[in-house]
């Protein structure tokens, strides 16, 4: 069923919530052109799009009653856009969520937003890939902010990345907090890292309290806090992750129940963590509501960690991906056992080579399903 179809049935429909990509077979499919003629009475509008272009129709001005909107696109574009709506002054609340990396932020988002004069509300989960310089309080006041003198609510989280070749001077985090001083509602936290391997940095800032329920590249940087709506979590550094570093992501996400780990450096002080697990120095690092654990690009010190150290704890019918290789050798090739282990709580492991499974790891993981590393998901 295509848009103009679901206007012509509803005629006096105010508010619409669907998702196209739903596994729900009763979902609407939503099939929108610049050609599409629709006037309708909508006041409320949730939708997923595919894409950026999409999201630009529905703001042409068709929907000339609209006053809410939240909508989830997956991909921009490289090239630019061509902005031919109309101001949109009744508009009065905006949650804009780009799932993929997002290109020409400045000439795609930006004209967008300052048609929105009267906006109240405004809410930004974007990932935004910079060419100048990374995006700041300064860049969101000039861009944004300031075409919205009645704006009193705004919550953001934006990471933005830029690489090395395209800047040379890189703001301080102190700068760029000092920034957010003067934004209406909020305290925003800052973050920035710099890559020296991969040659980029990346700035996140957010809103606090955070609000959404993915909390991506948490590096060593990551400055604490408590983030009771975040279920799905991932980690990323080029330097190691130690103990202390799993005890605050423990603390900061208790909700959490899908974890990425990517880092491929080994721990450093994995010796004095050996010897004083049985000791009372340590805190029990607990996960009690993790369901998926990807440990598929990181170091085997962080595949033993999670299922052979009796300081942290994990809950039963886990579902693990990892490489074979990993689980070979921190398994001492599936002779290892030891009193306490999480190996007992899988329900389900995902391996890489799944032609290379034998007997050995069949006897290791008795009662476990083993399946292909493709298969895997974060989260269902």
């Amino acid at each position: 069923m295509i848009f103009a179809q679901i206007f012509t049935i509803f005629t006096n429909l105010r508010c619409l919530k669907f998702n196209p990509y739903s596994s729900d077979l009763n979902s609407l499919y939503l099939f929108m052109t610049p050609e599409t003629d629709i006037s309708s009475t909508l006041l409320e509008l949730h939708v997923t799009v595919s894409d950026i272009k999409q999201c630009l129709c529905i703001l042409d001005g068709r929907f000339d009653q609209l006053r809410i909107l939240y909508v989830i696109f997956y991909t921009t574009c490289y090239m630019p856009i061509e902005h031919t709506g109309k101001p949109l002054p009744k508009l009065r609340i905006l949650s804009l969520w780009c799932k993929d990396k997002m290109h020409n932020f400045e000439k795609s988002v930006v004209p967008l937003l300052c048609r929105m004069l009267n906006l109240e509300e405004l809410h930004l989960n974007i990932i935004v890939q910079c060419y100048e310089k990374l995006i700041d309080g300064e860049t969101l006041r000039k861009d944004i902010v300031i075409y919205m003198p009645q704006l009193y609510k705004f919550t953001i989280n934006i990471c933005s990345t830029i690489y090395h070749r395209n800047q040379t001077n890189f703001p301080l985090n102190e700068h760029i907090q000092e920034a957010f001083q003067y934004f209406p509602n909020n305290e925003i936290i800052t973050c920035i890292d710099h890559f020296q391997e991969k040659a980029y940095s990346q700035c996140h800032i957010y809103s606090y309290p955070y609000k959404w329920e993915v909390y991506n590249n948490i590096t060593n940087n990551f400055p604490g806090g408590l983030f009771m709506s975040v279920t799905k979590v991932l980690l990323y550094d080029e330097h190691s992750f130690e103990y202390e570093f799993f005890l605050r992501i423990s603390k900061s996400f208790p909700f959490m129940r899908g974890l990425t780990i990517n880092n491929r450096k080994a721990q450093n002080k994995k010796q004095f963590i050996k010897s004083n697990n049985d000791d009372q120095i340590l805190s029990i690092i607990e996960y009690p509501n993790l369901q998926r654990l990807n440990l598929s690009d990181t170091h085997d010190d962080y595949v033993e960690l999670f299922l052979f150290d009796t300081k942290i704890f994990l809950p039963n019918d886990l579902h693990i991906c990892a490489h074979y290789q990993s689980l070979k050798t921190v398994t001492h090739y599936f002779t290892r056992y030891t009193t306490g282990s999480n190996c007992v709580k899988l329900a389900v492991l995902y391996v890489d080579k799944m032609d290379q499974i034998n007997e050995h790891i069949k006897n290791y993981f008795p009662d476990i399903c083993i399946r292909e590393a493709i298969d895997f998901k974060l989260l269902e």
